[in-house]
């Protein structure tokens, strides 16, 4: 955008108005002003298309969100940035329901102004898609779509209101990027960020886990230990698969949650807490709520706000930046050369629909530089299989398609891991169809992580029987 840009001030102080039309001239912009939301609207209304609007949140007559939804509805395309002298988390979170692109707290300073407007205005929105934001080691975000910049801005601006955040989206999306981007955006960046995966620990033991115990609480516990709340106090959690939380276990975190305290099993003194609380799963929602596996007012108090990953099928503009990407952080933890990406990779990967997401991504790449082999990579996306890659049921690769693929460029190797393919896929099927398809029981049957199992029945591909229903993604 150019240095021309046209910015509408609206604002019903004086005082104000002046101040930061003044700052806003100092760098060339052209300012328009208005003092009420309905004199915005009008200007609007005739004919004015600003590329940013400044809008404060508190103002006689029609108030700021009752502006941003009609300035919304009239030109869906503009940007908008709240504008407040009090942080009001409620009408924070209406305000980025409602499509507002930054918020700013009055008095800021002009260095917050200037890169609240470079966000909106900036030529970095074209440079995004080729940028890797790097939150800690292995871990990255990338937002090259326009799903995902939307995404990143709104989390950009929910990490400044501490609030619990609900994080949704079909396994391998990228929840726990998502989580710790809220936490490196958010006021608790320099403090401590956990991450607890419910679906990974025993039932019986999450409880201790996450609340610690004392002494002598059970057999076994011969000193006092503290939980990840109490580890983590003043920072950020992230509470994953929180769908596989059991029941009674999810009416304490809603104790916690309404009253930040707890106390440890075998202990009757209570324990404070300052905790921000995020939780991610792939489970379909209104089924887990309908079969109360889910509890309704644990989900209301979770959803303050809520985040919906897009699969990676949904945003393929991402494919070619993420291959490059892992390519380069592979090839270095492996101390191997980079591998070309050729067209033909490319276009292959850009016709595959990922049902394992980001991680399948990070998988392929992974097998693609051990076994050096293009062909054999390729042959293993076997797009012919794919379907429409409307959810987990189609397959990454299925064991009976054979790896030799283009050519019989596989040889021996492709033919050992076809053998074990087949062998593996079929245990983990006689396990589910023994256990009626309790994949909970059919992983400690095979003594593996449940998560492992999830990821097996995605990678060959199985589905259950006729006589019972089709997996499903939230499954």
């Amino acid at each position: 955008m150019s240095d021309t840009a046209n910015i509408l001030l609206v604002d019903d102080e004086p005082g104000m108005l002046r101040y930061i039309k003044t700052l806003l001239e100092v760098d060339d912009y052209k300012v328009e002003t208005a003092s009420t939301g309905e004199e915005a609207l009008e200007r609007v209304q005739k004919g004015l298309h600003p590329d940013l609007v400044l809008l404060d949140l508190l103002m006689p007559g029609i108030d700021g969100l009752e502006t941003l939804e009609q300035l919304r509805q009239a030109y869906p395309g503009v940007k908008v940035v709240m504008l407040s002298c009090v942080s009001d988390t409620r009408k924070v979170v209406q305000a980025i329901r409602l499509g507002a692109h930054d918020y700013l707290t009055k008095p800021f300073q002009k260095a917050e102004l200037d890169a609240v407007i470079d966000q909106c205005l900036g030529t970095n929105q074209q440079n995004y898609a080729g940028e890797v934001e790097e939150l800690c080691d292995d871990v990255f975000f990338v937002a090259a779509s326009p799903a995902m910049r939307k995404i990143r801005s709104q989390a950009a601006l929910v990490a400044n209101v501490d609030i619990p955040v609900l994080l949704l989206g079909e396994s391998g999306t990228g929840k726990e990027v998502l989580a710790r981007l809220i936490h490196k955006l958010s006021p608790r960046a320099h403090r401590t960020f956990l991450k607890v995966n419910c679906a990974a620990v025993p039932a019986d033991l999450l409880e201790s886990e996450l609340f610690g115990y004392e002494a002598g609480a059970f057999t076994g516990a011969t000193h006092p230990k503290p939980g990840k709340f109490e580890l983590c106090n003043k920072g950020t959690i992230l509470l994953d698969e929180i769908g596989e939380m059991p029941p009674l276990l999810q009416a304490k975190l809603l104790h916690v949650l309404q009253d930040q305290q707890f106390s440890r099993l075998g202990s009757r003194s209570v324990i404070k807490v300052d905790v921000r609380i995020l939780a991610a799963t792939n489970i379909n929602i209104p089924e887990a709520l309908a079969t109360k596996r889910l509890r309704e007012d644990l989900y209301y108090r979770l959803n303050a706000f809520m985040l919906q990953l897009p699969p990676l099928r949904e945003r393929k503009e991402e494919v070619p930046i993420l291959l490059k990407h892992f390519m380069s952080r592979m090839s270095e933890r492996y101390a191997r050369a980079p591998l070309p990406l050729s067209p033909t990779m490319m276009q292959a990967c850009q016709d595959y629909s990922w049902p394992g997401n980001l991680r399948e991504v990070s998988n392929f790449i992974k097998r693609y530089l051990i076994l050096a082999d293009e062909k054999l990579a390729i042959a293993e996306l076997n797009p012919k299989n794919d379907g429409n890659g409307a959810g987990f049921d189609t397959a990454p690769r299925h064991p009976e398609a054979g790896m030799s693929g283009g050519g019989g460029g596989g040889g021996l190797k492709s033919l050992a891991r076809n053998a074990k393919d087949e062998a593996e896929a079929e245990a983990i099927t006689q396990a589910l169809e023994q256990t009626n398809w309790n994949r909970k029981q059919a992983a400690a049957m095979l003594k593996i992580s449940y998560k492992a199992l999830l990821y097996k029945i995605r990678q060959y591909g199985i589905a259950q029987t006729k006589s019972h229903h089709k997996l499903s993604a939230g499954a």
